[in-house]
């Protein structure tokens, strides 16, 4: 007997019974393994069974193959179906027809295939109208299954089909689908059939297994797609086998005004208010609800029309939300009056929902807070809540172009563009665009990442706009029916007003606003739920929150979202103004020791004046101060009558002084004449600088201000060069505390962001009190990608899958990574005291502060908005 290939399996589910649970998605997909759930808890889900996705990835390894023995364990599948059911596939009394959908394990919205109405051919069709005395329903169930077969299967474009039906409506004087009669939807199959036989070349297939078998391949081959690949890449989620494939009895909400179809979440999924929030429809099936081809209705209506359906609804969406202690997002069918659960899933929600629902849920009692920090927000939802709102102040009437649905909250300020491509093409810092579209699709992904937000003329708060925004954290306004869409001529209208490509817009996600122009936007307030979660977010994590700041403002910032000190101060920040920059370049210009010192003397009261600043609003928390860093052209201008300028200003020959700067101008600065190398050559740097932190520092402690100074030696590749400069510091510090009559304690460490600092990690710390990884240089120098100029490149390693991150926005834990556990191991060993933090953009990175946390570093350091997702993020790490 041959032995079964893995994959072969099947899982059966129904009649309260299932031979998966939720804990089986890797297997499952997320989709089978809630609906198993479901069934053994003994909701109302049609019978079904679920081909693994084990299965998938043999088809996607072995040229599209079935893995040996699958064909059959279907079959099986099928029987176990018709026996709970008691119906028949292809039955010409009572048929079975059945849906096929895709379910990765983790949500995909959108990207991956589905076929409806499985099983229908003349006579099955037929029978369907004997058996449920509805001719009109069998014929909608019919053309509706020939366009999706056609569409999914075969490749047929769906608009060659709605060209068809548009005909018809036409020549009828109808509007909607549901208008058109039993001979105007024999006329609509009889055109989907010619369609069909026009673009195949083939009759549509009668046999219901036939059409089963090409349905579960094109869901194993949408896995693949391009639009599904591209939604993996954006979305960084990687390691799956493929997507897993649902068969399941159909339940019908298109057989009359007593039957509906909707999707609804437990709670609000904008606002995070605990209420029933959803929209369905009557007399449909599911797709029509998140296409967008008919506007749904309040899922508060539903409770008017079908009362006992509703309070059913109610009751299984508490039980679920319960069950699963999250927030759920649920189909559902009513036929004939009778409910059916189709599919629940955690539901994407906005980070201003996501924080509420934590809080109201731990309040509730349904969870304790630790699932609340640990599974109900995201980093992600953090960093929503800190978008940008329109200033309200700067908005009038006649500048609100329209309203729409506040389908995912925030600001966004763009250039119009019509199409995913011009968005892809054109987006950048210097020019952020808004994608319009009058809806959007899964083919549409690329442009939606790229745009700042997504305006749509159509569709509902469920709709693929929507719901792909409020997941990326994007500002959405949909179904925008104020507005009038034209792709040809690439513009949009109110009726009064014509906004063209190119064109600044705002769009508020929270209002559903639609404002012509460019407008300023201000920032949101927390509130109380926010501070506590932050508290509980606290109680678990060990690992140290800090913030690059350069400023007295930026420090207040941090401390402001909860940063427990600065772990990346620039000095070099500090040197511009007018005044300063002058003296900088005094100081580079100078040709001896002498006047060297001098002018780094008119510097020392500003810098010192802006330590100052910075450890008072810090308040005794550490503060690591990098030594001048850049090399020193950047200080000086580049265009001749910008030298010459600058010349006068400085007394200097304007030609003297454009040759100095020619001789400072270095083939590759990165690599250069910068960083501990400036202090080694110009020791008098270092000695300014030094001087500037620790004056400030006993001047506070006698002001009865706590400080914490922390200095740091960037750029250094040798035990040598740190000392070097640790002896010029230690020798400031001596002769400002005899100077003072006074004392601080302090630190003295380095910025390890050369690879061969990492590997004589230990040799640096028999001197250095602390480590901070500055991983975009290391990241840059490990790589050698430039990270100015890696751009023209990176995004065809990514989308070749050359590198699965950004490197610069996603720490390679495989390689920079590496040399970070390298150089904290060596560190550490040596000097077991050793503080190791980082303080490159990494450090405001979830699945970079993860690994941090793994390394055992004493804490991270990022941009002041970061702070939140990094606590976070090493809390949720600590809970791992």
């Amino acid at each position: 007997m041959e032995v079964e290939t893995k994959g072969a399996k099947v899982y059966t589910f129904g009649a309260g019974d299932a031979e998966g649970d939720r804990s089986m998605k890797a297997l499952l997909g997320g989709k089978g393994a809630n609906l198993a759930e479901m069934s053994s808890i003994g909701l109302p889900v049609p019978a079904g069974f679920t081909i693994s996705t084990e299965a998938c990835d043999y088809f996607s390894k072995h040229n599209g193959r079935w893995p040996h023995g699958l064909k059959e364990k279907i079959a099986e599948g099928v029987q176990y179906v018709e026996n709970i059911m008691d119906t028949k596939l292809g039955d010409s009394e009572h048929p079975l027809l059945l849906s096929v959908r895709s379910g990765a394990a983790i949500s995909m919205p959108g990207m991956m295939d589905t076929v409806l109405n499985l099983g229908l051919n003349d006579d099955t069709m037929e029978a369907l109208a004997r058996h449920t005395g509805n001719e009109r329903f069998a014929y909608d169930s019919y053309r509706r299954f020939i366009d999706m077969f056609g569409d999914v299967v075969m490749g047929i474009s769906h608009s060659k089909f709605e060209k068809a039906i548009a005909e018809i409506k036409k020549k009828k004087g109808v509007e909607n689908d549901t208008d058109l009669d039993i001979d105007d939807l024999k006329e609509v199959v009889d055109r989907y059939k010619a369609v069909y036989r026009k673009e195949t070349g083939h009759m549509f297939p009668d046999d219901p297994y036939e059409q089963l078998q090409f349905a579960i391949n094109a869901v194993f081959n949408s896995w693949d797609s391009e639009r599904a690949v591209k939604y993996r890449r954006i979305n960084q989620i990687t390691g799956l086998l493929g997507t897993a494939v649902n068969v399941q009895a159909m339940v019908f909400g298109n057989m009359g005004d007593d039957c509906a179809t909707g999707v609804c979440f437990t709670r609000n999924p904008s606002t995070g208010e605990n209420k029933l929030y959803g929209e369905f429809l009557i007399n449909a099936q599911g797709e029509d609800v998140v296409a967008g081809i008919r506007t749904p209705k309040n899922i508060s209506e539903l409770q008017k029309v079908m009362p006992e359906a509703y309070d059913e609804l109610l009751t299984h969406c508490t039980r679920l939300e319960e069950h699963y202690g999250n927030m759920q997002d649920i189909e559902f069918t009513i036929q004939k009056g009778t409910l059916y659960i189709l599919q629940t899933r955690n539901g994407k929600r906005t980070g201003t929902a996501a924080v509420k629902i934590a809080v109201e849920m731990v309040e509730e009692g349904k969870i304790d807070n630790q699932t609340a920090v640990k599974l109900l927000v995201q980093p992600n939802h953090l960093d929503q809540l800190l978008h940008a709102q329109i200033d309200s102040d700067s908005i009038d009437e006649e500048s609100v172009l329209g309203k729409g649905l506040p389908a995912s909250p925030g600001a966004a300020v763009g250039h119009v563009v019509f199409s995913s491509e011009k968005a892809e093409e054109l987006a950048s810092d210097d020019y952020p665009v808004i994608l319009v579209r009058i809806e959007t699709s899964p083919e549409d992904v690329g442009g939606m990442a790229a745009a700042e937000g997504i305006l749509t003329s159509r569709g509902g708060m469920t709709s693929h706009a929507a719901v792909v925004a409020r997941g990326w954290g994007k500002p959405c306004v949909a179904g925008c029916g104020d507005i009038v869409i034209n792709y040809k001529k690439k513009q949009f209208t109110n009726g009064s007003k014509t906004i063209k490509e190119g064109d600044w817009i705002s769009i508020d996600g929270t209002l559903g606003a639609v404002i012509d122009g460019k407008h300023e936007v201000v920032k949101p307030e927390m509130d109380d739920d926010y501070y506590t979660f932050m508290n509980w977010v606290d109680e678990y994590r060990n690992m140290g929150v800090r913030a690059n700041a350069d400023s007295p403002e930026d420090s207040a910032r941090a401390r402001e979202f909860g940063a427990e000190g600065i772990g990346l101060c620039r000095t070099e920040h500090m040197f511009f103004g007018e005044k300063r920059i002058s003296a900088i370049r005094k100081m580079i210009i100078s040709e001896t020791d002498e006047e060297r010192r001098k002018a780094l003397m008119t510097l020392l009261p500003y810098q010192k004046s802006d330590f100052r600043k910075i450890f008072k609003v810090m308040g005794g928390l550490p503060v690591t101060i990098r030594l001048l860093d850049p090399p020193l052209h950047e200080f000086l201008p580049e265009g001749t009558d910008e030298q010459k300028e600058v010349a006068d200003n400085l007394g200097i020959d304007p030609q003297k002084f454009a040759d100095i700067v020619r001789s400072l101008k270095e083939f590759n600065p990165m690599l250069g004449h910068r960083g501990c190398r400036l202090g080694i050559t110009y020791p008098a740097i270092t000695e300014m600088q030094s001087r500037a932190i620790l004056e400030a520092a006993v001047e506070l402690k006698q002001e009865g201000v706590a400080v914490l100074p922390e200095i740091m030696v960037p750029l250094i590749g040798t035990p040598q060069e740190f000392h070097s400069q640790k002896m010029v510091i230690d020798d400031v510090a001596k002769e400002v505390f005899e100077q003072t009559g006074d004392s601080v304690e302090y630190k003295v460490g380095t910025m390890i962001e050369i690879p061969r600092a990492t590997l004589v990690a230990d040799q640096i710390a028999k001197e250095a009190e602390f480590f901070s990884f500055g991983t975009n240089d290391l990241t840059q120098m490990t790589f050698g990608y430039s990270r100015d100029d890696a751009g023209k490149f990176l995004k065809i390693y990514l989308e070749e899958g050359i590198l699965q991150h950004d490197p610069f926005q996603v720490l390679d834990t495989e390689g920079v990574g590496r040399l970070v556990e390298l150089a904290t191991q060596k560190g550490r060993e040596e000097n077991p005291d050793l503080k190791i933090g980082i303080c490159g953009e990494h450090g405001g990175e979830p699945k970079s502060v993860a690994f941090c946390y793994k390394q055992g570093l004493n804490y991270v350091s990022c941009s002041p908005f970061r702070v939140p997702v990094a606590r976070l993020a090493a809390a949720q790490a600590a809970l791992e």
